[in-house]
């Protein structure tokens, strides 16, 4: 081997050293970043948690005590509703365009869905303020959870066409040589094989739309009460960070930084979960 040969094996393993280390910097340095936020929100709002957040409804300015009873109820109804209605729309879509990649009607499809991205969750939730909420004359859960729902469909959508296309063709052929229908074999085979990263995408779309405020604003308005109405309005813990945050009152504030905490602990357990869904049903063949 010649001098300039070694010279070179040199300085390209001395590019990829300094390449890898520029890589675990970056990674280090977002790790670190919300490792800050997270043990910043645990901090202030830790001692904030009591078993009267979780059990009472919110006081008057001046009474001690309250709680967010209310906004648990209202977010877990708006995000329920919104899964029910996303979830088996966007995993159809889904499964649309991984069977039809490649054909302009699909790629239609996906440059909407990609726009659908990026509209700004205000915008969202101006629209469905005039599509719903002002045919139906009130705010209400169900406004608020069509403007999650919209806002859930594209991770859906995509977690689910990138599931199904690791799918091998060969597999799909096998149960078509055998008979079966596409209906069925997209039921019996597809879905099955491709079950953890749908699975998912769904957790995931949830995560994203557990901690929105802004369409709901517009949508599910707010409501001091305990409410099980999806035609009426109905609190969630964003809106109740937003709201008592924001506000002049030490009491107030302290209870919206126990609410941060519970909503930062529901999305950090969703992500557990998408984590192991994804590492026990990984799509292997």
């Amino acid at each position: 081997m010649t001098t300039i040969e070694i010279a070179g094996i040199k300085r390209r393993k001395r590019t990829d050293r300094v390449f890898r280390y520029f890589v675990y910097g970056l990674t280090f340095s977002v790790l670190a970043v919300v490792f800050i936020i997270l043990f910043y929100i645990f901090q202030k709002g830790i001692t904030c948690v009591n078993w009267d957040l979780f059990t009472k409804l919110p006081k008057p300015v001046g009474e001690k005590g309250g709680g967010v009873l209310n906004a648990i109820v209202g977010s877990i109804m708006v995000i329920s509703v919104a899964a029910v209605i996303a979830i088996p729309l966007g995993v159809s879509v889904g499964i649309y365009l991984a069977g039809n990649r490649g054909k302009r009607m699909a790629d239609y499809v996906s440059v909407a869905i990609d726009v659908l991205q990026g509209v700004p969750s205000i915008v969202i939730g101006t629209v469905v303020y005039i599509w719903v909420v002002k045919p139906m004359g009130v705010f209400s859960a169900f406004s608020g959870s069509v403007a999650l729902a919209i806002m859930m469909l594209p991770p859906v959508i995509k977690n689910t066409e990138e599931t199904l296309i690791l799918i091998p063709t060969t597999l799909k052929e096998a149960a078509l040589g055998l008979g079966a229908s596409d209906f069925r074999m997209t039921i019996k085979v597809l879905l099955p094989a491709g079950i953890g990263g749908i699975f998912g995408g769904c957790m995931l779309g949830i995560a994203r739309i557990a901690g929105e405020v802004a369409p709901l604003l517009f949508t599910a308005f707010g409501n001091p009460y305990l409410s099980f109405k999806l035609n009426k309005p109905v609190s969630t813990l964003p809106h109740i960070i937003f709201n008592y945050g924001t506000s002049p009152y030490d009491d107030w504030q302290s209870i919206a930084w126990g609410a941060s905490v519970i909503l930062v602990g529901l999305i950090l357990i969703l992500n557990f979960i998408v984590k192991i869904f994804e590492s026990k049903w990984r799509v292997q063949f």
